[in-house]
């Protein structure tokens, strides 16, 4: 019996360290997307310019859509493995946590289908020589815009998968619930900006501070739990 509870314990904080492990590379590959690709070639409001550093750094366009495709990648492997240390707690709701995750996944693979046609556009000298400079420019920014919307949309979802998450941590004895409550809070958060940005996006600015302020941190503090103590012990 002892055995048996060891090799439980031994293989949950295997799991937990796994998941810690895939949200690093989800957290790396986030940041690079968005900051150093997005937030360094796409100008908001200027096609030209967008267009202008895009052609002029292809291959780091590309390396951002590489990135966010890891990105959904690992989000399906953190997703079951939090079902697996979390469905002794509640099976449902474990479930509904990995399914919603699984829809973000899912969306954000299908949302790069907007971020590449931009180089689709680009690449295309028939579509070029086509339309006029000022009509590529209005394509090109609006599947940018449609990306952005779709991140948004599987925004959504992945902040009803973290109110689950956090009530799940709170409830379960492998988790502390500073965690769970933390959770709490960052999908408040998510849903938050997400919604604000289609019903009010005059104060998307706000929503975005409260997203920096409460939802980043709340997933470095997880993946460092994960990575550095996997699960709690009856010890501590």
């Amino acid at each position: 019996m002892t055995t048996t509870l060891t090799m439980t314990g031994a293989t949950a904080k295997k799991n937990a360290r796994m998941a810690g492990l895939l949200y690093l590379v989800i957290i790396i590959c986030g940041l690079f997307s968005e900051m150093f690709v997005r937030g360094t070639l796409i100008v908001p409001g200027d096609g030209a310019a967008t267009i202008q550093n895009i052609l002029a750094a292809k291959g780091l366009y590309r390396m951002g859509f590489a990135s966010d495709m890891i990105m959904a990648i690992c989000d399906v492997g953190v997703g079951v493995l939090f079902y697996i240390l979390l469905r002794s707690v509640n099976k449902v709701l474990a479930l509904g946590a990995a399914f919603l995750r699984l829809a973000q996944a899912a969306i954000i693979g299908l949302n790069l289908l907007n971020y590449y046609n931009v180089l689709n556009v680009l690449e295309s000298t028939a579509y070029v020589s086509a339309f006029q400079p000022e009509q590529v420019q209005a394509q090109v920014m609006l599947y940018l815009q449609m990306h952005g919307n779709g991140y948004l949309i599987s925004g959504v979802f992945f902040g009803f998968s973290c109110m689950l998450l956090g009530y799940l941590f709170c409830k379960s004895p492998l988790f502390p619930k500073l965690l769970g409550g933390m959770m709490t809070i960052a999908s408040v958060s998510y849903l938050v900006d997400c919604f604000i940005n289609f019903l009010s996006p005059e104060y998307a600015g706000i929503s975005e501070m409260l997203v920096v302020s409460t939802a980043v941190i709340t997933e470095f503090a997880l993946c460092l739990w994960l990575l550095i103590k996997g699960v709690k012990t009856n010890r501590g």
